[in-house]
């Protein structure tokens, strides 16, 4: 198997945690990376904590394998990277508040810029330290979810672009529909950000780096990589969609892990957990509990629905999830026939996502059952868990 289940692994504090596979990392930036044009930057998107898989140590990882640029969502998250170390380009993908201008000059992020007075508060805070400022137009060309519209675009940038303390770095939109191939919207997108950026030239300004490719578009659509990609979910080795599965080969970055702080041998008629929502049937079923609930991304809509792996065997988790524990439940014989003279003991490695043995559960599963997206399962795994890096 390619990540073993070691218990060596577990914190100490706690019987429950992540792994982080960084060599799964570096080998998922590479193949993003060589897919490029040498003239084509790679910004790799580590907002959310890197989709819950730790932002600092991956980005180090990333850089390690040809990461340009950086893409965040707040100002903290662009100030962590920069405390660590990191001196890349920080983008922050969305306008923040006024009042994080300051810090936005003092750290040299490059915050999405949309309101006059936000811009023109960027450039007085970089001019006051003897700095210019960086700044990112956002173009709503159909998300409808931020910046601006493609007609009001030339005219932001001549309402700002007269203070000494600010440059325009780049024009970016975001496609909603990427991962459809042929899809009507995503190709009336690509045609109002291709008019906002002639338009931008046409007025005799540079619009700089022009970035509109998420995951699913830079493997689906190469015509539109421009001058940088964003690149997120893809990095972690997960698919932003069935489609783009064919294209590129990836390995998933996240295990998650805990050990058995439990086992019991039921009688026949015994309920499990809150509600009792499962019952014992029959004798020989083993009830292990692991101490992982929904606080920790296990979601509370997967119970009785999913399944753990332990000993490279499948077992069906039982009982509603609690907000710190679940429940799984272990067929004895079925466990003797795997060749297991003990079935599940205290102290054993239980994988709830990831591999062991010939078996793996993965986010896309877990994101099935839960009638959700992988970006989600691994954000919400990465909230409160311990990560192990590898």
């Amino acid at each position: 198997m390619s990540r073993e289940a070691d218990p060596a692994n577990a914190p100490e504090t706690r019987w429950a945690w992540v792994e982080i596979d960084r060599r799964a990392i570096r080998s998922n930036t590479r193949a993003f990376k060589n897919l490029l044009d040498r003239s084509t930057k790679l910004m790799c998107v580590v907002k959310a904590d890197a989709y819950g898989h730790g932002a600092v140590q991956c980005a180090k990882a990333m850089i390690a394998s040809g990461a340009d640029a950086f893409g965040v969502a707040t100002v903290d998250e662009g100030i962590r990277l920069r405390q660590a170390g990191l001196s890349k380009p920080i983008v922050i993908l969305a306008e923040p508040p006024i009042e994080s201008a300051p810090l936005c000059a003092e750290f040299d992020l490059e915050p999405a810029a949309w309101h006059e007075d936000f811009a023109l508060a960027l450039g007085e805070a970089a001019a006051a330290s003897g700095k210019v400022a960086r700044y990112h137009v956002p173009v709503d060309t159909g998300m409808t979810r931020t910046g601006l519209w493609p007609a009001d675009v030339v005219a932001f940038r001549e309402a700002v672009s007269w203070h000494r303390g600010i440059e325009c770095a780049g024009t970016f939109t975001h496609f909603a529909t990427a991962d459809v191939p042929r899809d009507w919207d995503f190709e009336l997108q690509q045609q109002r950000f291709a008019d906002t950026i002639r338009a931008i030239e046409d007025a005799g300004m540079d619009p700089g780096l022009v970035h509109c490719d998420n995951t699913a578009a830079m493997l689906l659509a190469p015509s539109t990589r421009c001058d940088m990609v964003r690149v997120g979910i893809g990095l972690y080795g997960l698919h932003p969609a069935r489609s783009t599965e064919p294209l590129i080969d990836l390995r998933p970055a996240m295990s998650v892990r805990a050990r058995i702080t439990r086992v019991v041998e039921p009688p026949t008629g015994a309920g499990v957990s809150y509600g009792m929502t499962y019952r014992l049937s029959r004798a020989n079923i083993q009830i292990a509990t692991v101490p992982i609930g929904y606080a920790d991304g296990y979601s509370r809509t997967l119970s009785n629905r999913a399944e753990v792996l332990v000993g490279g065997m499948r077992c069906r988790q039982v009982g509603n999830v609690c907000m710190d524990q679940l429940m799984f439940a272990v067929e004895v014989n079925r466990a003797r026939e795997f060749g297991k003279t003990e079935p599940v003991h205290h102290g054993q490695v239980v994988t709830l996502m990831g591999e062991d043995g010939d078996q793996a559960i993965s986010a896309d599963e877990l994101a099935r059952l839960r009638g959700t997206i992988n970006y989600e399962v691994t954000c919400d795994f990465g909230l409160r868990l311990e990560k192990v890096f590898l």
